[in-house]
């Protein structure tokens, strides 16, 4: 896995059709496909990079004009894919860092850059379920870590106006932490 390609449509049957044709055009695996709020679809997909390109590209031919965002990471961090499924191992936390979107492909841009900015381990990209349209991104690692790869991710260009708010946590409480898994 090279690659990270996003669609995000505005209509939950045309994003269902446009993942199919994603997943038919290209060989990709599958990272999620879903509802999110606002009555959007969202689907990403990792492979390489020539397939993903493929498979967003005819994504996005088949949402027209419900298309809302789409975007393509050529090298992804592994540690984003996971973390869109909320499945990387964490370990011990000495701070956390928590970045809130707009955007939902905004987020995961921003994800990939923070990650690989700094020695943090990525805990959730948390990609607008139940969460009004916007994005979260939670991370951890050492304060002057988490305080480096929050900076890089808000310092990228596609991030200019997505980004809400960000705050870093120093030694959180435990109760905080377990609340974050």
């Amino acid at each position: 896995m090279n690659a990270l390609g996003m669609i995000e449509t505005n209509s939950i049957p045309l994003g269902v059709n446009a993942g199919d044709a994603m997943l038919k055009a290209a060989t990709v695996e599958l990272v999620c496909a879903q509802p999110v709020c606002a009555g959007k679809y969202i689907v990403l997909v990792t492979g390489e990079v020539a397939a993903v390109k493929e498979s967003v590209a005819a994504g996005k031919e088949v949402a027209g004009s419900r298309l809302v965002d789409s975007m393509i990471i050529s090298h992804v961090h592994e540690q984003v894919p996971k973390a869109i499924n909320a499945c990387n191992d964490i370990g011990q936390v000495s701070a956390v860092g928590v970045m809130e979107a707009f955007s939902l492909c905004a987020a995961v841009i921003v994800a990939d850059a923070a990650v690989k900015a700094a020695d943090v381990q990525l805990i959730d990209v948390r990609l607008g379920r139940g969460l009004g349209g916007k994005s979260f991104i939670t991370l951890t690692g050492e304060v002057a870590a988490v305080r480096a790869a929050i900076s890089a991710g808000e310092k990228l260009p596609e991030a200019k106006g997505l980004m809400s708010e960000s705050v870093v946590i120093p030694s959180p409480h435990p109760d905080i932490i377990q609340s974050l898994y």
